[in-house]
């Protein structure tokens, strides 16, 4: 993703700025690929996680919430594939130990390294292209051979990892809950196929190279479906929820001719098919949210391991059946990141510069701000107040501003995303025209056009 890293430059620059990203563990040095999420951060991204749990429980029929716990049994694991197979292909440096992924730097050269490929297979495609790549740090092309790196992340937890004892991980994908509670979803609210569960939870990916920022990390929040339905009645299921998530990603305000369509051509073990919805990154187009016929892998995997009978009853034919699996999963990180690149803009205002952030109204931080002309003038201060404490009520996320000149808070405001600022002027007095008496100035954000507002419509208005 270096394409328009001054872009990536700026994003970043911006979030520490004004409060929506910073650093994990700043204060001594960082850590890499950890960030935390900010005040103006956590409300993005709880907006985030509030549109898409509505559009993917609320809104349909049929599916159901779950939040399943971290940590899970060590077979879990085993037989989902993890740990075998959860691994990156790594080679070091010879000259200064940097290390890089094999796959990546093969596909930066135009050759494709298959996930179902062998250390061995992996290793002839790196030798056969060794002379096209080079150290990112010091330029060498000396490295070792490939080998791979599993990136499930190890912890204790009592008894497991007593001497002798199965190691414990931290979770490399969050949808396996949904697997392990699928037949308590079907004693407890008696779905019948189709039906879906849905989940945003956590995982932990032993990342060698994080990188871009919010876009590849060690720590991440996933928002995953699992649609369950008939053996081989998948086909038509399975391209409506292809279109049904690109539509929310244009009704959240991405740009259609942001996003893309992209055909896995390696498929890895689980999948029938699978799609990536791309998005316009910096970089170039990128995987933003995977889409993935999963087939019966998952249950049957489950089922095998422990034990448990997993089979579903249809109640009309009493045939017993493992159902397919079709999944849609993103990283909330890399859509949040999606969404400030779609939202930033900077653009010629006023015979200056601004940047702006031009959200959604449901995404951004705050709904609208409010300010009072002069912050030493009390009447002026207890009258926007009064108009605060009221909106407030109504919207819960609005910013008291009365920090600078009218113009800086604008400013400010902007690159926040709030849609509209409020300003309680002399006018709202009625001191210079008796007419205007309980109005105030409304800001677009996105025109910067104003206009004066009767106190008691700005509900309405700002809906």
């Amino acid at each position: 993703m270096e394409k328009n890293s001054d872009k990536m430059e700026k994003v970043v620059s911006l979030c520490k700025r004004r409060g929506f990203v910073f650093q994990g563990s700043e204060i001594y040095g960082g850590l890499a690929g950890v960030f935390d999420y900010g005040p103006n951060g956590v409300e993005l991204l709880n907006n985030l996680k509030r549109l898409w749990w509505k559009a993917n429980v609320y809104d349909k029929e049929n599916y159901f919430g779950v939040d399943s716990g971290m940590f899970k049994h060590p077979r879990v694991w085993e037989a989902s594939g993890h740990t075998s197979g959860f691994s990156d292909p790594l080679a070091d440096c010879r000259e200064c130990n940097t290390r890089i992924r094999v796959d990546k730097e093969l596909e930066s050269i135009g050759v494709t390294a298959d996930e179902k490929m062998s250390e061995e297979e992996i290793n002839k495609l790196f030798d056969e292209n060794r002379d096209e790549i080079s150290c990112p740090k010091c330029g060498q092309k000396n490295f070792t051979a490939a080998r791979a790196f599993n990136l499930l992340v190890k912890s204790n937890l009592g008894d497991f990892t007593s001497e002798g004892g199965e190691p414990v991980y931290l979770p490399g994908e969050a949808c396996q809950g949904i697997y392990l509670n699928y037949k308590n979803i079907l004693n407890s609210m008696s779905p019948k196929l189709p039906f879906g569960i849905a989940q945003i939870g956590k995982a932990f990916r032993n990342e060698i190279s994080p990188r871009n920022f919010l876009f590849r990390t060690r720590e991440m929040e996933q928002a995953d479906t699992q649609f369950f339905v008939k053996p081989n009645e998948n086909q038509e299921a399975y391209e409506k929820i292809k279109q049904d998530r690109l539509d929310w990603y244009i009704s959240i305000g991405i740009k259609k001719e942001n996003l893309r369509f992209k055909q896995h051509e390696n498929l890895v073990f689980y999948a029938a098919d699978a799609w990536d919805i791309e998005y316009n990154f910096p970089g170039g187009f990128d995987e933003l949210e995977g889409i993935h016929d999963r087939t019966d892998y998952d249950l049957t995997q489950h089922m095998k391991f422990s034990g448990v009978d997993l089979n579903y009853t249809d109640p009309e034919t009493g045939e017993k059946y493992i159902p397919w699996i079709l999944e849609t999963s993103v990283g909330m990180g890399r859509m949040f990141l999606a969404v400030l690149c779609d939202a930033y803009y900077e653009e010629e205002m006023d015979g200056g510069t601004r940047t702006v952030l031009k959200l959604h109204p449901d995404l951004a931080p705050y709904r609208v701000a409010v300010s009072p002309l002069l912050k030493n003038k009390p009447q002026l201060v207890e009258k926007a107040r009064e108009v605060f404490t009221e909106l407030k009520k109504e919207f819960g996320n609005v910013a008291w501003d009365d920090n600078g000149n009218v113009g800086k808070r604008y400013r400010r405001q902007d690159e926040i995303g709030t849609p509209h600022c409020i300003v309680i002027d002399f006018e709202t007095l009625g001191e210079e025209d008796e007419s205007l008496k309980d109005t105030v100035t409304v800001r677009n954000r996105d025109t910067g056009e104003q206009e004066r507002v009767a106190i008691s419509e700005l509900i309405s208005y700002l809906k």
